[in-house]
């Protein structure tokens, strides 16, 4: 089993510029506002206050930075890395001003950061098929190089009955889902995250 443990805020950016150094591998976290973002990054690392979880859909503006060190229980080795909490897209009520220098500097950090070797869009189980997420990615399609990955995940599955959660798994075979609350599929996510970043073979055929 892997489980993630030594996590540790670094800083908040507004841009690369500002950003840290590139000296680990790091997973950006991305998702439309009010998907459960911060939340799942809570759960993923077991700290209730890791990512501050705001009432505000869109209120969030800084990449924000923490270093997490994954265990694997079987033997005790461990593997450090850097989970990235990019700004969530949609609903910011801000100026159009400062909306379009925030979006500017979100596209230029995806896009320049070297060190991003897995993207997480997290998309919301009750909306899968939104505008706004097919934007994203395509525009990650365009950008992406070959040494990174994009991994989709479905939140909030907890919301969906049976029924739901059977087309959903219907249309998106082996599509990952997870709910915050109810902690499902949060050990499988993590195991995931670990095999892509450390280019480990799964284990066990079922986290595929």
């Amino acid at each position: 089993m892997i489980d993630i443990i030594n996590t540790k805020f670094v800083t908040s950016a507004p841009s690369i510029a500002l950003a840290p150094p590139e000296e680990l591998p790091e997973v950006a976290f991305l998702a439309r506002s009010n998907v459960g973002k911060s939340s799942l990054l809570n759960s993923l690392v077991n700290h209730k206050g890791m990512a501050k979880v705001s009432a505000t859909p869109g209120k969030t503006q800084l990449i924000n930075f923490f270093n997490i060190e994954f265990r694997d229980t079987e033997n005790d080795e461990r593997y450090s890395a850097r989970f990235v909490d990019l700004p969530g897209f949609g609903y910011a009520k801000v100026s159009k001003s400062i909306k379009a220098q925030w979006q500017k500097n979100l596209t230029q950090f995806i896009a320049e950061r070297e060190q991003i070797k897995l993207f997480v869009h997290l998309i919301d189980a009750r909306h899968p098929d939104l505008d706004i997420d097919a934007e994203v990615d395509a525009y990650l399609a365009e950008i992406i190089e070959e040494d990174q990955v994009l991994l989709h995940v479905f939140t909030k599955m907890d919301k969906l009955n049976q029924k739901e959660l059977g087309v959903l798994r219907n249309k998106y075979p082996g599509a990952l889902m997870v709910s915050n609350t109810k902690k499902r599929g949060i050990d499988k996510l993590t195991q995931v995250i670990y095999e892509i970043l450390f280019d480990i073979e799964a284990k066990d055929d079922s986290l595929r």
